[in-house]
């Protein structure tokens, strides 16, 4: 019997971002949820993560990676400022934008310039990140899991690392991160589907199954997360979700939802949300957390 818990409850949140809310549901087919989302105003993150359906204890799975995130950049900030009081940084201090393998540089400006805090803190994320996985894969091995099986979760969010500081993104297979900027839907970011992949080498027949990830957190030991920063505008508003919520809706129906957001609205437009992927047939778990950005009305 699943002990699932949702880490965060569902109810308007203040964040240095703006105002957040989530809500997750097990759908109308399964009997457990194995989604799970995060919404931590003390770090100004914010998560989602959809256990693998085809894995054992996918909802342990989502929860670990989230918890585990969240105590990893939790214990870097506190190790943070614990140096920055003995030994204050050179804030004016810049280097070239980070370009080691871990990172995907068509995700980033190439010709961008970084201060020292914000690849630090680049780095911290992809560590956290790779700490999660660490320890989920762990786990899968000591209850015998080869490795390729086991519990595995995706994982998307945002970070912000200070108040008006950059604002991160980080991504772990077909979970995704939209934008509703001015009467536009912007998908942030890439699906890490073998149906994606075969889309973008010029395929439209004979595709492989929508929900075949390339990676997943948790199975294998190595992992490479898609990290990358974000402009964030006043007025943004911007929707992190489980394929169990776009799988069958379209973009124009979502967007129609996140366009009528507001901070009397916000929990609603939530509701709305797992209402429509239901409407239009979704067999998954749904899981929908919206973020208004400061200045949204």
């Amino acid at each position: 019997m699943s002990n699932w818990m949702q880490l965060s409850p569902t109810e308007a949140r203040r964040l240095p971002l703006g105002l957040a809310c989530g809500v997750t549901d097990a759908g109308t087919v399964r009997s457990a949820n194995q989604d799970n989302f995060l919404i931590a105003p003390d770090l100004g993150l914010l998560a989602v993560a959809d256990g693998m359906g085809g894995h054992d204890a996918g909802d342990i799975a989502s929860a670990d990676a989230l918890t585990l995130l969240y105590s990893f950049i939790q214990a870097a900030r506190a190790d943070q400022a614990d140096s920055e009081a003995k030994a204050p940084p050179d804030r004016d201090a810049t280097v070239p934008a980070f370009r080691a393998s871990a990172f995907n540089p068509a995700l980033t400006d190439p010709d961008a310039t970084w201060t020292d805090a914000t690849m630090k803190a680049m780095i911290t994320l992809h560590d956290a990140v790779e700490y999660a996985n660490d320890r989920v894969y762990q786990n899968n091995l000591v209850r015998g899991m080869e490795e390729g099986s086991g519990m595995g979760t995706t994982l998307t969010g945002l970070w912000q690392v200070a108040p008006d500081g950059p604002v991160f993104v980080f991504h772990i297979g077909d979970s995704r991160l939209y934008c509703w900027r001015q009467g536009r839907l912007q998908q942030i970011t890439r699906d890490q589907t073998l149906y994606q992949q075969a889309l973008e080498s010029g395929a439209f027949t004979h595709l492989p199954a929508r929900n075949l990830l390339l990676q997943a957190l948790g199975p294998g030991p190595d992992i490479k997360p898609d990290l990358l920063t974000q402009v964030v505008v006043p007025g943004d508003v911007y929707l992190l979700c489980s394929d169990g919520l776009y799988g069958e809706s379209s973009d124009a129906a979502i967007g129609a939802i996140m366009a009528g957001a507001s901070a009397a609205t916000l929990p609603a437009c939530c509701a709305q949300l797992i209402d429509l992927a239901k409407r239009d047939g979704s067999r998954d778990n749904i899981t929908a957390v919206l973020l208004m950005c400061d200045g949204s009305p």
